[in-house]
């Protein structure tokens, strides 16, 4: 058999072009990539567990159709703590996190103005990168650009290589991500969307991710009009997942999560939302058979907004410290049993590698829909939600708990982590020295 731990040691060697993993921290390249007499600050990841802010180089236009972007506002996603857990392979010290971001353009390349793009504009740049030319970006799929990402290691583990993401390892390519004060944006014209001046950064700033990645669950797993929905994790991606379900017409909508506080969150955010909180089932009880009192056949639509890092037992969690297995099987196999004969589950949230043990004959035997929703194609998806916060329909901040500054970014990692009911970390708002003044009515700024 070959193992998760056998197949990343066969491919740490394969022979890749040159590429942007060499500017993954601008101030390690002996000033090729960054400008060495103007500093900035950045979070870099530096070893399993370590995440620390620390004065870095300036990124500098490196291609004609390059941006840089000076950053007036940032935030921490939950798969950034899979970065911190050293769950994604191919991480480098000094590494610089954060794939959402927003801000001021402050130069851009000729081409790229050439193409629009202007110094001054406010935008938000996609998590992912995209060349805006190749078959997937003229389809829409940017999530699965075909030249900014020529990385071998998801190759050889996929079968093929996804784009190119801002701050997330040497598998995405290596691109320098946007919790840092200055980000260098590459085909700058495609992969930042400007920003009206009546949408202001709390907002804007989540279309780079988070909206778009909790939308494109629901539709691309096929949430229709008086479908039953049931949703596994209640942070932000799960709250807007539960929040797209009702606008999609779902009947009933369910959170699935064992951390009360959350549950407790997205009960008061949207109060049609059920709550189902695990970790308080009577020993012998499942989430399934929970699940199917609730509806007795199962549900129409299952959504993994969790991923596969949490095990909750401890055959899977040993199973992946020897490196059997990248990621956990057991929200998969509660999702397929919990689905109504020939329902779909989605699989939005992060999984990495390989898993054992999934329950492929409830699969096959029920015609249960299993679906990759892959990382959302967030140019797909901007003007749309766009429209939908200009006309006050979508409101991001109903996830905001947090405001700090750029420079107690490590802490709130760790705070975010460790989900403390005192805490209630859900949604960061990271402000440089850039940001505009405080949205009125959004959290005021805490040490973090």
């Amino acid at each position: 058999m070959q193992t998760a731990s056998f197949i990343a040691e066969k491919i740490v060697g394969h022979n890749t072009a040159q590429t942007t993993a060499d500017v993954s921290n601008p101030g390690q390249d002996g000033g090729k990539y960054g400008e060495p007499n103007e500093k900035m600050l950045a979070l870099v990841w530096q070893g399993k567990g370590k995440v620390e802010v620390v004065e870095t180089s300036k990124p500098k236009l490196i291609d004609a159709r390059d941006a840089i972007v000076r950053v007036t506002g940032s935030t921490i996603c939950g798969s950034d703590l899979h970065l911190l857990h050293s769950a994604i392979m191919q991480l480098k010290p000094g590494d610089i996190l954060g794939h959402e971001f927003c801000g001021v353009v402050e130069s851009a390349g000729p081409e790229a103005e050439a193409n629009g793009l202007k110094v001054g504009q406010r935008v938000v740049a996609s998590f992912q990168i995209a060349c805006g030319s190749c078959k997937y970006c003229k389809e829409g799929l940017s999530s699965m650009c075909a030249n900014t990402n020529p990385a071998g290691v998801p190759e050889a583990m996929w079968g093929n290589s996804t784009s190119g993401f801002f701050g997330y390892s040497h598998m995405t390519g290596g691109y320098a991500g946007g919790q840092a004060e200055y980000v260098r944006v590459p085909f700058g014209d495609v992969n930042l969307l400007p920003l009206p001046d009546d949408v202001p950064d709390e907002k804007g700033l989540y279309l780079s991710d988070v909206l778009a990645t909790a939308y494109h669950s629901v539709v691309d797993t096929g949430v229709e009009a008086g479908n039953n929905v049931a949703v596994w994790g209640a942070g932000p991606i799960g709250l807007f997942v539960a929040y797209f379900a009702f606008k999609k017409g779902g009947k009933r909508v369910i959170l699935i999560d064992d951390v009360q506080w959350r549950l407790d969150w997205a009960k008061h955010k949207l109060p049609n939302v059920e709550v189902l909180n695990f970790g308080e089932l009577a020993r012998g009880e499942s989430v399934t058979k929970a699940l199917h009192e609730r509806v007795p056949g199962g549900w129409d639509v299952c959504i993994d907004a969790v991923g596969g890092e949490y095990s909750k037992g401890w055959g899977h969690a040993i199973e992946i410290s020897l490196g059997a297995e990248t990621d956990s099987s057991e929200i998969i196999n509660e999702m397929i049993t919990s689905t109504r004969h020939f329902g779909r589950c989605g699989l939005i949230a992060a999984y990495a590698g390989f898993t054992n043990h999934v329950n492929v004959g409830s699969l096959m035997e029920r015609g249960i829909r299993l679906i990759g929703n892959g990382q959302a194609p967030v140019h797909k998806y901007w003007k749309e939600l766009l429209a939908q916060i200009q006309s006050g329909e979508l409101d991001p901040t109903i996830m905001l708990s947090h405001r700090v500054k750029l420079e107690d970014t490590a802490k709130a990692y760790y705070k975010f982590e460790a989900r403390d009911p005192k805490v209630r970390m859900m949604k960061t708002f990271i402000e440089t020295k850039a940001s505009a003044p405080r949205l009125e009515h959004t959290p005021i700024l805490s040490a973090a």
